[in-house]
């Protein structure tokens, strides 16, 4: 390739899977120069991260030479520009603002324009009507399992930019088939975090080997569990209902219990529910992780005994290290499909009652931990081996 690929997305802000894509698309994409490119300028190299470009500065600053776009996956086909906003603020600045916001609606507007530059209704979905420079454009395992429940107006303009790519390529059936019923065909390729294990195994062992990951480890000679929680998951009634799972599943397991983060971005995870749910388990039960490095948090799931988290990266990079694995998803979205759902649907369906609302964990976890490992390996090995090979699709529609 001729000319750099630019890699898009949402590792602007801090959350596992957002912060893995650009890596792995590094490491698939070689000696091509590259240019690393969110909503906004952010430096996250300090937790491992990348430090990006704001794409509305990489463009107006492009030169003549043609340019190749690569969108690296995540949710981002029903992200608004508000969400996209509201999750680039520090999380203790979130709730004043939106405070701010309710009672002065009328700066709505000129705060997007401060947070994003260009307004655009789906931020995260770049085309040549926006880029006229764009040569080449794909997209790689992307997700939008809320297409037909948002603003209308977001919809049409993320399908009409849908239209115009080179390669598209989405990570669940149910986005594949919405898209389909408006006409539009993507191919299905697995979320490029299956990719974990086999691109970063020795950086994520050299993380377990120092540092948080080891102490952790020290605590519970017998090995632990790992379990993440969003903020969602925060209100008494839950937590009480989390603790007693935990609780049983801890005695009846004989592991410990390693609390910890998969994102710090606002309406992702929050250290002081960690905080409150540790004080709900029995005393020498649990600790709480408090690192933030992204290969801190890889090497604690991956040095687990299983896994239950409601980060979907939370359980894909358990899956690419072959582990029992559980997703918690509220009560509230056990009537609906989410992203949880259309993962395992797609990739995992013979595990399907392993997405549970928080009352469901201890028999779910019991019945992953008696799973043969032999199996999950296999798992694993499909999904690296479908995500390669349509990685390699996508750099082809890219040159």
């Amino acid at each position: 390739m001729d000319t750099p690929v630019v890699l898009f997305g949402a590792f602007d802000r801090h959350n596992l899977g957002d912060l893995l894509f650009p890596h792995i698309a590094q490491a698939l994409l070689g000696a091509v120069p590259l240019r690393f490119a969110g909503l906004a300028a952010r430096d996250l190299r300090s937790v491992g991260g990348h430090r990006a470009e704001a794409i509305d500065e990489l463009m107006a600053g492009w030169s003549e030479a043609p340019a190749r776009l690569l969108h690296v996956g995540g949710e981002t086909l029903t992200c608004s520009a508000f969400e996209a906003a509201a999750m680039l603020l520090d999380a203790g600045e979130l709730q004043p603002t939106l405070r701010r916001l309710e009672a002065h609606p009328q700066q709505r507007e000129a705060w997007l324009r401060h947070m994003l530059g260009r307004v655009r209704p789906a931020p995260y979905v770049i085309s040549r009507r926006d880029w006229p420079a764009l040569r080449r454009v794909a997209h790689a395992a992307v997700g939008g399992v809320d297409l037909e429940r948002i603003d209308e107006v977001q919809r049409d303009t993320v399908l009409a930019r849908l239209r115009e790519a080179d390669a598209l390529t989405v990570r669940d059936r149910h986005t594949r088939d919405t898209l389909a019923r408006h006409g539009i065909a993507a191919a299905l390729m697995p979320d490029p975090a299956v990719l974990v294990a086999e691109l970063f195994g020795p950086r994520i062992a050299e993380h377990a080997s120092r540092g948080e990951p080891t102490a952790l480890r020290a605590a519970f000679p017998t090995g632990y569990i790992a379990v993440q929680c969003s903020a969602v998951f925060g209100d008494d009634a839950t937590l009480d209902a989390l603790a007693a799972q935990l609780t049983r599943s801890a005695r009846e397991s004989g592991l410990g219990i390693v609390l910890l983060r998969a994102g710090a971005a606002p309406w992702h995870d929050d250290l002081g529910v960690l905080q409150r749910l540790a004080q709900r388990l029995p005393v020498g039960t649990a600790r709480v992780a408090e690192s933030l490095d992204l290969w801190d948090m890889c090497a604690l799931f991956a040095g687990s005994a299983a896994v239950i988290a409601s980060s979907l990266h939370g359980r894909i990079v358990a899956s690419a290290f072959a582990l029992p694995r559980i997703s918690l998803q509220p009560e509230a979205a056990a009537q609906r499909i989410v992203k949880l759902d259309a993962w395992v649907q797609t990739w995992e369906p013979e595990r399907a009652g392993s997405v549970v609302t928080p009352t469901g964990l201890a028999d779910a976890l019991a019945a992953a931990l008696r799973e043969p490992r032999e199996a999950r390996a296999e798992s694993a090995r499909q999904l690296a081996a479908a995500c390669r090979a349509g990685y390699a699709a996508l750099l082809a529609a890219l040159r």
